[in-house]
């Protein structure tokens, strides 16, 4: 879609952008003067591959701190990305055929990164109704002696559900029976809530031992294109993602010099301004479809930066419009370019991006009325 959104744009047509999960604000002026100074200090040798001890002991330092479980910086592997972190975990963790429970929707490369640590994906449909999050008894039913771990993506793309203390103390009740199983926290988006603070799942002494929390760089701090993620594992994990990692790309680039002015700093005083504005758009967005769309069934996401809308009604109105893909053609048509449901599990759904201008954002609801109210 993006790819086609440039062709058209190039073509000089005017399309309306709601796609990308990728900041619109500059990278922190910290952290920028941070990778100039590295840049002119000319020296830029390997990097030791489970990365710069200054940053594992921030990053250490960070997650005991703020969310006030003990860290080590020998449990830290940072990586090129935080899909990197979660490919490391998962083929630290995986023998042929051990299957790895996947709430829908999820995040796009979570089942290809299963199948190629070879790996079987258990796809456990949730409900609008409960935010999209898994139930314990969800959870209970789709584990089977060939279960070896479960992903969860809080807050989460591309919905926005973000996990309670309370909600992830019933998914533990049955992990506690299940001894074999693992954690794959994917945490990129938790310094990213609306209200009150993100659950980790370190938080949990009990299930410590088997819980892999990945997390990067390039959500809260603007950085996405500088490919900086990491994992928090117990240390034999951590050994073996340092394995792993370093016969595929060793180590992470030199903007690891620039993540520790970042988590060293005041790191509240860096992301508010975004955080704010993040949850001024969600808010307008949120008070336009609930008046003018409540067919789509919205919801009020409580992080990451994504509206997941349901399209459902309108799909057979017109013999082309029969999946969420066909309803995206059709938008493209009117001008609003945004992501279908189908990459992450769910044909009858579109994604809206608010990592951008409102008055973009703005732009891009009209269209969407004007488009809806075309079919109708």
């Amino acid at each position: 879609m993006a790819q086609r959104v440039r062709d058209l744009r190039a073509g000089g047509r005017r399309v309306i952008s709601l796609l990308l999960g990728e900041p619109d604000f500059p990278v922190p002026e910290a952290i920028q003067e941070a990778a100039i100074r590295a840049i002119r200090e000319g020296v830029a040798p390997y990097p030791p591959v489970p990365g710069l001890a200054p940053l594992r002991e921030a990053i250490a330092s960070h997650y005991t701190r703020y969310y006030g479980t003990p860290v080590s910086p020998h449990q830290v592997v940072v990586s090129n990305g935080s899909k990197q972190a979660i490919y490391n975990a998962l083929l630290c963790l995986l023998e042929p055929s051990d299957e790895v429970i996947i709430p829908v929707p999820y995040w796009v490369s979570y089942l290809p990164l299963v199948h190629l640590a070879q790996g079987c994906p258990v796809l456990v449909p949730t409900r609008q109704e409960n935010h999209y999050r898994l139930t314990p008894d969800q959870l209970a039913r789709s584990i089977t002696p060939r279960t070896r771990a479960l992903i969860l993506n809080s807050p989460s793309n591309p919905t926005g559900t973000t996990y309670s203390r309370e909600d992830y103390a019933a998914l533990i009740e049955v992990l506690r029976n299940h001894p074999r199983i693992w954690i794959i926290a994917d945490e990129i988006y938790d310094l990213l809530v609306y209200e009150g603070r993100a659950v980790s799942f370190l938080e949990f002494v009990e299930l410590q031992e088997r819980t892999i929390v990945c997390n990067g760089f390039s959500k809260a701090f603007a950085m996405p294109g500088w490919r900086l993620g990491y994992l928090i594992a117990p240390p034999d994990i951590a050994e073996a993602a340092i394995k792993v990692q370093g016969q595929t790309t060793a180590g992470a680039n030199i903007a690891q010099k620039a993540a520790i002015a970042g988590l060293t700093g005041d790191i509240e005083a860096l992301i508010a301004p975004m955080r704010k504005a993040f949850q001024e758009r969600r808010d307008a967005i949120y008070q336009y479809l609930t008046t003018h769309h409540p067919e789509l069934h919205p919801y009020k996401p409580q992080g990451a930066f994504y509206f997941f809308l349901s399209v459902e009604a309108y799909l057979g109105r017109k013999t082309t419009l029969q999946t969420a893909d066909d309803m995206v053609d059709y938008l493209l048509e009117h001008g609003l370019a945004l992501v279908p449901g189908t990459g992450f599990g769910m044909p009858t759904h579109i994604r809206l991006s608010y990592a951008v201008a409102l008055s973009e954002i703005e732009a891009g609801l009209s269209l969407l009325t004007r488009a809806l109210h075309a079919l109708a």
